[in-house]
Parts: C-alpha cells; structure tokens; sequence
C-alpha cells in the first residue's frame, strides 16, 4: 500500500464496526483508532499497528524518532483466552453471493486445544473423558449446544464442574481448524475427514452451504428464524484464519421492533451525568425493562416523557421473555393506549422524584456503561451495610460488608454479556427490594 500523502487520508479495517480512517496533515500522521487516540504522548510521535501496516515499521520508527510502542504485557496470574477468530456484523450492503453460510448456534464457544475445551476468556469446560474419547490432538474451534432456544441450559451444564451425564445432552459442533493455515475450504475438508460421523458420538462438522445471493441469504435467515434460531454465519471464500474480530466472517442476524410505556427516567452516570442514562419502560405484558443505547445527546437531555409510548429494537427475548440488547428507536406517535397498558406517571413514586421512581427494579444495570460501579447503602437502627455491584463485559463483580470497611469482593463470568445483563439486573433487584438505596 503507497504511502499518505499531505493532506490525503484512506480507511482500514479494523476491530471496529467501522473502517479506521488514516490521515497525513502536513506531516502528522492519525487514525481514528482507541490505540492512537489514548497515548499519552504528543500527537506527532504517535503510531498504531494500523499506520505501521500502511506505511512499514521502519517508516513509521524513523518517524517517530524512538521504540515501537509495545503491546501490553498482561501479569502473570491474569488469563488470556484461546486465539478465537471473532465475527462482524453485517452491514446490510455487502455481496455475500458465494460465501460459506451456516447457522448462528445459540450455544457456548468453545475452543478445542487438542486436550481440553477453553472458553473464550480462557476458561475450562470440564467435559468428561466419554464426551471427548478419540477427539484429536490439533485444535478445532466450535460451539457446545444442546438445541435451539436451549442456551441457558446449556450454559448450566457446560460450567459444572463435575464431568456429570448431564453432558450426554450436549454436542460439540465444529466449524474451523484453527491451527492450518489454509484457505477456509481445506480446513472445512479437514474436519469432514478428522471429525466422521462413525468415529464420534458427541461432536460433528457443523453444516455450511454456498451462498448464491440477497434472495438465497434472506430466504436461509427467514428459514432458520421460523425454527427457533438465533441468525446465520458467513465466511469470506478462500479467507484464512484470522485472530480477532474480522470482516472474513460476519454475523446475519434479524432484529425486532416493539413498542413499550416509559415508566421511570433512569440517571445518567459517567459523560451522561446529569441527563438521561435510561428508560425503564413496560411491555403489554407488564414486563419492565430498560433501554439505555440508541439515543442521541439532544434525546437524552429532552427524554420521552412518562407515560408516553417508544419504538425499540431488539434481537429476540430471553427465557423470561425480555428482549435482549434493546435499543432505542424513536418516540411513537400512538399513546400508551395502544399498547393496552396503563400509563404508571400517575403513580405518586414517578411523580414525585422521576429519578428515583423504581429505576432499578427492572434491568438497571444494562443501560450503565461498562465498568461502572454502582453503590447501595442499607441503614436501620441495627445495620449498617453497603452493597456495589459493577457490570464488565461478561463479568459481574460485587463487593460488601460494614460502611466504613473495604467488604468483601466476588467476582462471576458469564458466556455471554446478555446472561450477564440478567444476573446484574436480578442481584439489583433483589437488593432493592430488601430496602437498599442507591447513593
């Protein structure tokens, strides 16, 4: 790729979403990316792996007049999860006609490292010896899974740790060889050779088919979706094994749009301070839940007002029938009555202090941003205690104990950020309930 020059820029992909954008400014090179952004240097002397692969790491070096930032080290007692190629979601232009298309498995992640399978954050699974008696030495990368619509179960029977029967529901799907450094089509081969149906009771190749175009992918998708399934999954052709999220493999899924009655105005923390954090909205059914994503700045200083209806989307319900990552879309022009509900502004709680008006009842911590630490007090005439609760990715943290004390600290992961969504939401809940407030 030639060099930038002055006042020319160009887009790279990266683990974003979006492009990175690269630019030379009068000899000032940029990008767009977290890396360079958050150095603690002067702009003029700072790189990125995406400027060192435009321009070459000895360009860059001279460049910069010093050392090549190094990757962070991480400590010895910190895990590190299995080299995993992750996906991009599909932006709804790009051609796929001729890409690799199999379902999206709503089951757990599991990499095989030839004597164990590994999670994503590097975790255990400790399968029993019957279930991978025979499976071979070279890694495989794959899903556990029971059935659709099955996920939670098979998260419950994938964490024991006690290699129980309960394992004689699960099968292990494979769908990449990690460790051949070939095109996707051989190392597709590969696994229909080492993984035969006669030689394995407990694992199978995963099924993929040939894209042919819009109307095929769209007609696959309406198919697996009639059955209960969460989407599809596509592979570029001829594309290797990539570590980390990328654009060779992508993400199709259907997303749903619904109304619901806006019952209670969260806080914002953090850059929202002082504005709308989230919605805690009901559905026609009477589940309360909240959003917290998808508005714009100008939206969260004027929110929608109690009582009035919203349009979100989100990707399917969970087992308690709450939609999962629900985002706002827009006010609804309907009032609440046309979702049969009740407007609850007239309840005295959300009349009196919209803020405090049951905002952590429903799902408060989905809409926080992550990391973000959330402190309960509990104070009568004999106790004195406090409660902190923090949701980071897949892992929800707690820590209590006396007020004045450093308490005590756990820490729980979960396969994925939605279950971890829940198990934030219920522990709030049921802190609540028993008369903890927020401070």
């Amino acid at each position: 790729m030639p060099d930038l020059q002055d006042g020319e820029s160009v887009e790279m992909k990266g683990s974003g979403a979006k492009p990175y954008v690269l630019k030379n400014v009068g000899g000032v090179y940029s990008c767009t990316c977290p890396a360079w952004r958050n150095q603690s240097v002067a702009i003029e002397t700072r790189t990125c792996k995406h400027l060192r692969k435009l321009r070459g790491d000895d360009a860059e070096l001279a460049r910069i007049g010093g050392a090549l930032p190094a990757k962070p080290v991480k400590a010895a007692s910190e895990k590190e999860g299995p080299p995993l190629l992750l996906a991009q979601s599909w932006d709804n232009a790009a051609d796929l006609s001729d890409w690799w298309m199999s379902e999206k498995l709503d089951g757990v992640r599991a990499y095989w490292d030839g004597t164990k399978f590994l999670s994503r954050q590097g975790n255990e699974y400790h399968a029993p010896d019957w279930f991978i008696a025979g499976f071979p030495e070279t890694p495989l990368d794959g899903e556990l899974w029971i059935d659709r619509g099955k996920f939670q179960r098979t998260v419950s029977v994938v964490r024991r740790q006690d290699k129980s029967d309960h394992w004689r529901e699960v099968r292990f799907l494979a769908f990449d060889a990690p460790a051949m450094a070939a095109p996707f089509e051989e190392r597709l081969e590969y696994l229909h050779e080492t993984i035969r149906g006669d030689k394995y009771e407990f694992a199978s190749v995963h099924a993929h088919i040939r894209c042919s175009g819009a109307e095929h992918l769209q007609t696959e998708l309406a198919r697996i979706n009639a059955l209960g399934g969460e989407g599809l999954m596509l592979r570029e052709p001829g594309s290797k094994y990539e570590i980390g999220r990328s654009f060779t493999l992508l993400k199709v899924k259907t997303f749903h749009d619904a109304e619901a009655v806006v019952i209670a105005h969260q806080p914002g923390k953090g850059k929202h301070k002082g504005r709308l954090g989230a919605l805690t909205v009901k559905m026609p059914d009477g589940t309360e839940f909240s959003v917290g994503t998808g508005f714009s700045d100008a939206q969260r200083s004027d929110p929608p007002e109690l009582g009035s209806v919203i349009t979100y989307r989100y990707q399917e319900l969970s087992d308690g029938g709450v939609p999962r990552f629900p985002s706002f879309v827009r006010r609804s022009e309907d009032q609440a009555a046309a979702v049969k509900i009740d407007p609850p502004a007239k309840k005295k709680t959300a009349k009196a202090k919209p803020a405090k008006a049951e905002p952590v009842a429903a799902a408060p911590v989905a809409g926080t941003a992550s990391g973000e630490k959330r402190y309960f007090e509990f104070v009568d005439g004999k106790s004195s205690k406090f409660w902190e609760i923090a949701l980071d990715g897949l892992a929800v943290s707690v820590r209590y104990g006396k007020i004045g004390t450093a308490g005590t600290e756990k820490v729980k992961e979960f396969a994925d950020s939605a279950a971890a969504e829940k198990h934030a939401a219920k522990l709030v809940a049921e802190k609540t309930a028993k008369g903890y407030e927020e401070k």
